[in-house]
């Protein structure tokens, strides 16, 4: 099933591509039916509507916790620099407040730091999950959706970084586990602009959706509706005022897209401008 959700939190089901049919209840409602009996809703009666017809929220916009997986991806360890990846680091907390309904705009809080794109896919909890083994953990997957990791590079730990409000832009399809396939073959690509600056596919995780999966549960119990986004591969580059990000996902259609902003920036109140890993020259793009 391909959902998508409308601002005022509706839950309705895409329809070949460009049309909507509304559904009896919000995504939160859907995903605790799915995990209380494993059924998922029928559309309300009624006509179905474009999809540009509506104004698109984000698929789920009330997670307990959003984990995210740092340096998953080797070419993007190699891009940063870096000795450790995601198996010495396990994972990282980004604030759900950070959440951006699909097409919103990404605020910039500081004029004085770099702020980067990554682009990820993301995993909707569907179950309430604590020390599952890899072998189970897609069980427990409702579905999957896109992700923005928007980063302030610098030697600030990453949750702060991370969770500026407008941060995580995600959405704005969440395609149901059973439909999308295999999490391990998704095309990944991720522009700037008219500049495609990230292309990958999943199968080169360091840490495939299970193994986060099960290793998360280890840590924290996940509840329905929780996030795990996995990681960004290399490509990673500044973004500034003007720009407009998108992000492709194979198997969920629609990208993700993102302006970017700057009106009430302000200088940086911490000190880790300079602390960060060295980033490799390709990711040390600048703007003729």
């Amino acid at each position: 099933m391909r959902l998508v959700s409308y601002k005022d939190g509706r839950a309705a089901q895409l329809l070949d591509g460009d049309r909507v049919a509304l559904l009896t209840d919000s995504m939160r409602t859907v995903i605790e039916r799915w995990a209380r009996d494993g059924t998922l809703p029928f559309p309300a009666p009624g006509e179905a509507v474009p999809l540009g017809d509506i104004e698109l929220g984000l698929p789920l916009a009330d997670p307990s916790k959003i984990i995210a997986a740092p340096v998953n991806y080797r070419d993007h360890q190699i891009e940063m620099n870096v000795d450790a990846q995601v198996g010495a680091l396990g994972f990282f907390l980004k604030a759900p407040s950070s959440l951006l309904y699909p097409g919103g705009t990404i605020e910039l809080p500081y004029r004085d730091r770099r702020f980067d794109q990554e682009g990820e896919l993301a995993v909707v909890i569907g179950r309430t999950a604590s020390k599952v083994s890899e072998c189970d953990a897609l069980e427990y997957v409702f579905g999957y959706t896109g992700l923005l990791d928007i980063t302030m590079r610098g030697g600030e730990d990453r949750s702060t970084r991370k969770s500026f409000d407008t941060f995580t832009p995600m959405g704005p399809v969440l395609v149901t586990a059973d439909e999308f396939g295999d999490p391990g073959a998704v095309e990944l690509r991720c522009w700037v602009n008219d500049e495609l600056r990230q292309q990958a596919t999943t199968a080169d995780l360091i840490w495939d959706v299970a193994k986060l999966i099960s290793y998360a549960s280890s840590v924290a119990t996940l509840y329905p509706g929780d996030i795990v986004t996995t990681g960004t591969p290399a490509g990673v580059g500044p973004i500034e005022a003007g720009d407009e990000i998108r992000l492709e996902l194979s198997g969920l259609g629609i990208p993700l897209t993102a302006n970017v902003a700057a009106d009430s920036t302000v200088a940086c109140p911490t000190s880790g401008r300079n602390r960060s890993p060295g980033l490799t020259r390709r990711s040390l793009r600048t703007r003729e």
